[in-house]
Formats: structure tokens, sequence, C-alpha cells
């Protein structure tokens, strides 16, 4: 596991140390309106400081010093920042080209000089999470955020939240649940469904956890894992998130004061609301006869 840090204060070095985990922290609550971000709409540089493998295929990685290292990212909430990379057309390939893919932070607002990504390393089917996941401590890779890559904010003011979520879909979710559970005076239940693969890469799973032991009654998360081997331990769901789990864990489409936020693979959004630039709600939430103001595409 590689580890490193640039030059910063002592207190600092505890904090990036404590915070570069997916477990063994509560939820932070620090919102910041849209427009106050530190990137920008041209192409900024950071260097990855430290990487901490959290499962075989994942990473958490830190990148930073931000341009202003004294401030925090300054993101608003579930927004997305785009990273860039010039990486070979192929393996074989020496000519290069440039990569942009989103990214949403699982760091909060209350960390101040960086900002924590967490990647699944999807081989060769993802070159430039491939190359976040395998790059070198102090190399660098370009990041700009722009009005487009901001999403619904918080406080969100409905009092019942599904989040039906696919693989790195976790990403904004973890951002959303900051702002939740970590807002003594919000009051709104949170349902989670999540697909996996299986029970050794659920990203966020200690996490989770967590969260829900510390909010019973306010958290809850159902597991669904689609490729689990036969003669695994695993007593939870397998297969895929269906009509007949949503019917029993969503709140009766007649709740206008419930929001269903879908973020997952494409095929996911297919299957459950229909394309993700599509604002038609189809799929088998319409089905079950929620209307296209109750679910949010991320």
């Amino acid at each position: 596991m590689q580890r490193a840090f640039f030059m910063m204060s002592s207190n600092a070095k505890k904090k990036a140390r404590r915070m570069l985990s997916l477990s063994g922290y509560s939820p932070i609550c620090k919102l910041v309106e849209p427009g106050r971000c530190q990137f920008t709409d041209e192409w900024i540089s950071c260097k990855l400081m430290e990487r901490l493998d959290v499962s075989s295929t994942s990473s958490l990685l830190r990148f930073g010093p931000l341009p202003n290292k004294d401030a925090p990212l300054n993101l608003s909430t579930c927004a997305c920042i785009l990273a860039k990379a010039d990486l070979p057309t192929s393996a074989k390939d020496e000519e290069l080209e440039s990569v942009v893919r989103p990214y949403t932070p699982v760091s909060t607002n209350d960390s101040v000089g960086f900002f924590d990504l967490l990647v699944k390393n999807y081989g060769k089917n993802g070159r430039m999470s491939r190359h976040l996941c395998e790059m070198n401590i102090g190399e660098e890779v370009e990041f700009k955020h722009i009005p487009f890559n901001v999403k619904i904010q918080a406080p969100f003011k409905q009092k019942k939240i599904v989040m039906l979520v696919g693989g790195t879909g976790i990403t904004p979710m973890i951002q959303a649940l900051h702002a939740i559970l970590g807002d003594d005076a919000n009051s709104a239940e949170v349902t989670m469904l999540y697909g996996s693969k299986v029970s050794s890469d659920i990203l966020g799973y200690e996490l989770l956890q967590e969260w829900t032991n510390q909010y019973p009654g306010k958290f809850k998360v159902t597991h669904v894992l689609s490729d689990e081997p036969e003669d695994s331990t695993w007593r939870g769901k397998k297969g895929y998130i269906t009509k007949e789990m949503l019917a029993e864990e969503l709140p009766n489409p007649s709740d206008k004061d419930s929001i269903i936020f879908v973020c997952g693979p494409p095929a996911m959004y297919k299957a459950l609301c229909g394309p993700r630039d599509e604002n038609k709600l189809t799929g088998v939430l319409a089905d079950l006869g929620y209307e296209d103001s109750q679910v949010f595409k991320f």
C-alpha cells in the first residue's frame, strides 16, 4: 500500500491520516451552494497524495493540494467533477488521447486542501479508472467543474428518501447521506437498495454498516448481490433489484413527501426508471405508479 504526504502542518497530517478511510467516522453536513467550487471550467492539475486500497478492485485516492490549500474544495452536494488524463488509445499503441470521466468525491467540505475519490478499477474496460488506481504517488491528473455537473441540492425537503444504487453509484449517495445524517435537525428517513456483484466488493460496506447502526430507524440498507457464489456464506438478498423488492421497501407512490434517487450503470437506469438523460419516467418505477417528479436520476 503506497502512502505519501506533502508538506503540511502536523494537525493537517493527523486529519489526513484519520480521514483517508471509508469507515470510522460520522456523517459531516457542511453544505456549500453551487458556484463556489475551487475547480472552475478551466483544467487544474492536482497530484495523487495518497492511496488506500479498500477492496481487491477499488481504491480511495487523495488528490491535492488544491489551488487554495487552506480552503476546502467547496463542492455542492452530490455534484461531480471531471477528471482528464492523456492515455494510450490501446495497450500496444503509443498514441495518446485525452480521456475525461466524471467522479463524485466522497470527502466533504470539512476536508481542507485536498479531496478523496473512491474509484473502482475496471481494468481494460475502464482506461481512466485503471489509470487512477494504478498511477504513482505524485503524478498529476487534471480536474475541472462545470455547472452541468451540479445535481439536486441539500437540504432535501422530502421526509422519505429512497436510494437505488448500483456499484460506484454509491459515491453521490455518500455525499447525500452526509447532508442528511450529519444534520441533527433533519428528520428524513433514508432507505437504500444497493446492488453489487459480490460481497467482497461492496463499495463502502463498512461505512454503510456503521451508519445504519448509528442511525437506527433513520437509515436502512438492503444489499442485493448479482454474482455471489452459490457456496458463499452470504445470507442477504441475491439477484437484482426487482419490482417485488421495490414494492416491499418503497413508500407508496401516493406519498408526495418522498423522493427516489437512482444512480448506477446504464442497465440499472433502463430497468428501473429509463435512461438517465431522459426526463420521462419509464421502467419498473413507472409501472409501480411513481411520477416523473418523484424520481431523480443522477
